[in-house]
């Protein structure tokens, strides 16, 4: 199970990362793009996902991925249950749910000081 305090730790070393606390949700957001955010009772986390891709990862694992509500279906937006992930596959989403909210060239150096190709 991931908690908020996961949540911090794998973007806070994310470049150009805020966090902001908007209408009780805890943001994460690289300039005005949000590309996390954690409910309000810390159960669901938001992020940043390829509409084209979100109706096979929610069929892959329904128990851990859902759609978002129907006003966030326009965004590239997916929800997870906190308690369903593990931190491995975690960490995983959020870098990729990152690279979608920073330029390439950001995203590249980041990856590259990990000794990771983008």
């Amino acid at each position: 199970m991931i908690t908020l305090q996961d949540v911090r730790e794998a973007t806070r070393p994310l470049p150009r990362t805020e966090e902001h606390l908007i209408r009780e949700y805890i943001k994460f957001k690289v300039g005005r793009i949000v590309y996390a955010s954690v409910s309000p009772d810390e159960t669901t986390l938001g992020f940043a996902f390829p509409k084209e891709e979100r109706e096979l990862l929610v069929a892959s694992a329904p128990d851990t991925f859902q759609l978002p509500r129907a006003s966030d279906m326009r965004y590239n937006w997916v929800q997870l249950r906190m308690a369903a992930v593990s931190k491995r596959e975690f960490h995983e989403l959020i870098l990729d749910a990152w690279q979608m909210a920073v330029p390439r060239s950001v995203a590249t150096a980041y990856l590259d000081s990990l000794g990771r190709n983008p």
